[in-house]
């Protein structure tokens, strides 16, 4: 037997608005009254039969809750068969489409949860989303009120040598943090066990191949590759799980002064420079952990001062990251910053359709 979905109350009655999720991690949203109801977790759109999971899951729901699709919103990305899927539910049932951008629905998600509808900061820290602007988005700022965001600000763009392999490769991602710092003719040497280190330096020194991504999920990639801590992963987040391991195995350390600088971005490079000047693998993870938290407390702290929110939402799967989110946390509260994190539902990407459905009611209010 399948487990019951998740129902979370909702500020007003939405009855009518089904969220399709992303393409990870997948899940289903549908509203009825004053409740969203969501799916348990389907998986990874690309295998076919999460693919038939996600529209049977969608009928069964549909049907036992008595709801036709009025608004059926959806990630922004074209690729995803969450999206397609979207699209034909819209012909097929006379309905509206909303695509809602990946990082604003993990801020929503939290918004929803809370049941919070003024403005808020929003700090959107995962692996991948596909941006506005059709960049690789990962490690934002957002400014959220209802179906609106702005973008504030993002993490320094570093280069994805081999698009998405550089996402399952670490070492790819160092590569890319020290042709960043200027120090690219180290690469070749640092990573001499890869068959492939020394076309990626030409790749990168190049700009082939080689897209631009703000993500967080990626900046810690390049950290557990500076400090050879994971080199090729085996499954999504090894790295960032192992990194976490050593830095709470380690114990807290304060942030390293200066390094990370807040300008046009937030810009961790200080920060990258110096775990690849060499250091033990437990301290350089609890360094990582502790600037981290540091910059990211002072990005919002400054954001909050310049646009009078005192409350910021964290969303993404970044935020699974308990050692961070709880720095982070303590930083802001002692800034008077209010917190609001994800309870009933994980804040990756199994959120993202409360999210698109929080959006899509408040799109159909006009807000």
């Amino acid at each position: 037997m399948m487990p019951e979905p998740t129902i979370i109350p909702l500020v007003k009655p939405a009855t009518d608005v089904v969220a399709l999720g992303g393409g990870l991690k997948n899940t289903v949203c549908v509203t009825r009254g004053a409740e969203a109801h969501i799916s348990p977790v389907i998986g990874d759109l690309d295998l076919a039969e999460n693919c038939a999971a996600l529209e049977s899951t969608l009928e069964d729901m549909c049907r036992s809750l008595a709801v036709t699709p009025r608004l059926i919103a959806h990630d922004l990305h074209p690729d995803f068969f969450s999206t397609r899927l979207a699209h034909e539910i819209t012909a097929r049932h006379g309905g509206i489409a909303i695509g809602v951008q990946h990082h604003h629905a993990h801020i929503a998600s939290v918004c929803a949860e809370h049941g919070h509808t003024g403005p808020v900061l929003g700090l959107a820290l995962d692996g991948f989303g596909l941006g506005d602007d059709g960049e690789a988005w990962g490690g934002e700022l957002l400014m959220v009120d209802g179906s609106r965001f702005e973008r504030l600000d993002h993490l320094y763009r570093l280069r994805l040598p081999g698009g998405d392999r550089a996402a399952r490769e670490p070492w790819r991602m160092a590569a890319s943090a020290l042709h960043a710092l200027e120090r690219g003719d180290e690469v070749t040497e640092r990573f001499a066990t890869q068959p492939a280190a020394a076309t990626v330096n030409t790749m990168l020194r190049q700009g082939f191949n080689c897209p631009f991504t703000s993500s967080m999920g990626r900046l810690f990639d390049a950290a557990a590759g500076l400090l050879d801590v994971c080199q090729v992963q085996r499954f999504e987040g090894e790295a960032a799980m192992l990194l976490q391991q050593l830095a709470e195995r380690h114990g807290a350390v304060p942030p390293v002064a200066q390094c990370y600088r807040i300008d046009d971005s937030l810009d961790f490079r200080p920060l990258l420079s110096t775990l690849a000047d060499g250091c033990d693998a437990g301290y350089g993870a609890a360094v990582f952990h502790a600037t981290l938290a540091a910059g990211l407390a002072e990005w919002v702290r400054q954001a909050s001062s310049r646009h009078g929110i005192r409350t910021v939402a964290c969303g993404g799967g970044c935020f699974l990251n308990q050692n961070l989110l709880q720095q982070l946390s303590q930083i802001l509260q002692k800034n008077n910053i209010q917190v609001l994190t994800a309870r009933q539902l994980s804040p990756g990407d199994s959120g993202l359709s409360l999210g698109q459905a929080w959006v899509a009611l408040h799109h159909n209010e006009g807000n």
